[in-house]
């Protein structure tokens, strides 16, 4: 087994604590983001993403905390920090008065880069985000799309190893988040860590290497989506039938079910006679379905449509912030 430190990873926070008054917003939080990956935090409205964002991209101070962001301490070396990541936040930063060349040779210049550099990085990033036709015009015409991909486009003219994105889909039409989507995807492959909050579950679940859900100030639970997924039960194999017949008889033989039959034995077959169907508790995993169908083929069971349903982010999101009751194993990360 490899060990990580500090200094292994892109980001990693010990006891990372924040608090404003009496209201405690971070409660000794750990993360371990591996380089040239995607970590997604993901919580409520106002459960510290954007708090955690601004510490670690040293734009707040943290209250305690073992902080290391792209191999630096974020207490005794902001600078070397700051030298090596890139910040989107949740509101574009760009001017709108100005266009979108000069907004890029702008951040170029606070970058210190040479003008013939910084006319060459802007240039060239401009053609990467497909805004070269938008160039020459003010950014006050722009689309919403355009406008974010500026913005990163912006964050990368001083060549980031990390970048944190806040929320950075929020308001786009699907086909831009889908845009997006795609520019993240090319960010990583290129070696880019990227730290992503966001408030759309199919968007950590598209991208996401690892997530972990904040809530209450505390990571309720971490792992890869997969991983997350299986934390929640009510996972099944739906059986639909055409034939009333076929339909009970499959309906007696669940119920006759031993724990012999591997996979089966918590089945109990729940009928649902105006569809003539059948739930089988599944965790959807290949091993599990394998059993299932194969105890189908030996009990002479035939539906005519098998289904299968696992719980997806939303259920994690909901059972881990939510109020209802949560299993103990919810409120445990996934290591």
């Amino acid at each position: 087994m490899t060990t990580t430190t500090p200094h292994s990873l892109a980001i990693a926070a010990k006891g990372l604590r924040k608090a404003y008054g009496d209201k405690t917003v971070l409660d000794g939080i750990d993360l371990a983001v591996p380089a040239g990956t995607v970590f997604s935090l993901l919580g409520p409205n106002g459960a510290g993403k954007t708090t955690a964002v601004k510490i670690l991209s040293t734009l707040i101070t943290a209250d305690a905390g073992e902080l290391h962001v792209g191999g630096h301490d974020l207490a005794t070396d902001p600078q070397a920090v700051r030298a090596a990541i890139g910040v989107t936040g949740q509101f574009s930063a760009v001017d709108g008065l100005i266009t979108g060349e000069e907004n890029m040779l702008l951040m170029a210049d606070l970058h210190l880069l040479p003008r013939s550099e910084g006319r060459r990085t802007a240039a060239e990033l401009l053609e990467r985000f497909d805004l070269v036709d938008a160039a020459q015009k003010p950014v006050s015409t722009y689309s919403g799309g355009m406008k974010r991909r500026l913005d990163i486009a912006m964050t990368l003219v001083g060549g980031p190893r990390i970048i944190f994105l806040d929320e950075p889909t929020t308001g786009l039409d699907p086909r831009s988040r889908h845009n997006m989507w795609g520019i993240i995807r090319e960010l990583v492959s290129g070696g880019v860590t990227v730290f992503l909050t966001t408030q759309y579950l199919e968007e950590a679940d598209e991208l996401a290497d690892r997530i972990a859900v904040l809530s209450d100030g505390r990571i309720a639970a971490e792992g890869s989506a997969e991983e997350l997924k299986r934390l929640v039960p009510g996972g099944h194999v739906r059986l639909r039938f055409a034939d009333p017949a076929a339909y009970r008889s499959a309906a007696v033989a669940l119920r006759e079910v031993t724990p012999l039959a591997p996979g089966l034995a918590r089945a109990g077959g729940t009928p649902i006679d105006e569809a003539l169907s059948l739930q089988i508790p599944s965790d959807g995993s290949q091993r599990e379905l394998r059993s299932i169908l194969d105890w189908l083929d030996s009990a002479g069971i035939e539906a005519d449509e098998l289904t299968v349903h696992t719980p997806d982010l939303d259920d994690v999101f909901f059972a881990l912030t939510g109020t209802a009751d949560v299993p103990d194993q919810l409120r445990k990360a996934v290591r």
